[in-house]
């Protein structure tokens, strides 16, 4: 059995073992202090295993032993919680000099501000509840914390994630899970349309803020998008929200006319 393999199935053992930790803890059971050493050991065996494979074989070999689905959800949260600090220090990602940027986020402030704070008397509610429960008040208490933390958190990455028309492409972005660059010169057709209901379906994708849509694209030629777990899509048309949606839409088909028109590089000379 290859290093790897032998990774991915500790890996698997490790996941299934500290969910049923997680379960007893939450049930209030005492666990004797041999299950939670093994468990210790565990994570131990599995870090210095990345660590000998990153030593070996350098970031491409972790990457081939760890599933995508896990490092993409990891990143994910990475990029989420970075967000916090570009959101605090006024700065935007990806954003580079003589770009324009397109924000999109007022849109769901609202909504996002109106949750959190959803989350955070629940998360009040629970604590008196649970409080003659000092280990399951515990688990619930972190838990709601998190969920507080992710859901400002995706909002700050919207804040400081904005659409961003540069000099040979658009990219397109929602939060920290969706990231695309669209040449213009894939783009057929730009229109200013606003949208209320998107079905999903092959070939399409929805980027809505509070189920609406102000400009869609279609595209000559398909461009490849990676969902959030990591599968591979084809996309010829493309819906996305924009508070300055009709900015937008006319710096899109002006830089689309400029790449259409733009002159053939004259061909060599003879030798």
């Amino acid at each position: 059995m290859s290093v790897r393999r032998a990774l991915r199935l500790l890996g698997c053992a490790v996941v299934a073992v500290e969910a049923a930790l997680a379960g007893c803890l939450a049930a209030g059971v005492r666990l004797p202090a041999a299950v939670e050493a093994v468990a210790l050991a565990l994570v131990a065996v599995e870090l210095c295993g990345l660590a000998v494979l990153y030593r070996r074989g350098g970031r491409s070999a972790v990457r081939e032993a760890v599933p995508a689905s896990a490092r993409r959800l990891l990143g994910h949260e990475l990029r989420v919680i970075g967000s916090f600090g570009l959101w605090a220090a006024r700065r935007r990602h990806g954003v580079p000099a003589g770009a324009r940027a397109f924000a999109y986020a007022r849109g769901q402030a609202a909504m996002m501000y109106a949750f959190a704070f959803v989350c955070v008397v629940e998360s009040f509610g629970m604590w008196a509840l649970l409080k003659d429960h000092p280990v399951l008040h515990r688990v619930v208490l972190v838990l709601d914390v998190y969920t507080v933390v992710m859901v400002l958190g995706l909002h700050a990455a919207s804040v400081t994630r904005p659409h961003v028309l540069g000099a040979d492409a658009l990219r397109v972005r929602r939060g920290a899970h969706v990231d695309l660059r669209i040449p213009f010169e894939l783009i057929a057709e730009v229109r200013r349309e606003n949208r209320f209901s998107h079905t999903p379906a092959d070939g399409v994708l929805n980027l809505d803020v509070g189920s609406q849509t102000g400009v869609t694209l279609e595209l000559a030629a398909p461009v490849r998008h990676i969902t959030f777990l990591g599968r591979s899509r084809e996309v010829r048309l493309v819906r996305l929200y924009a508070e300055e949606a009709d900015q937008l839409a006319g710096a899109v088909r002006d830089r689309v006319t400029r790449a259409r028109t733009a002159p053939s590089p004259a061909p060599d000379r003879p030798g």
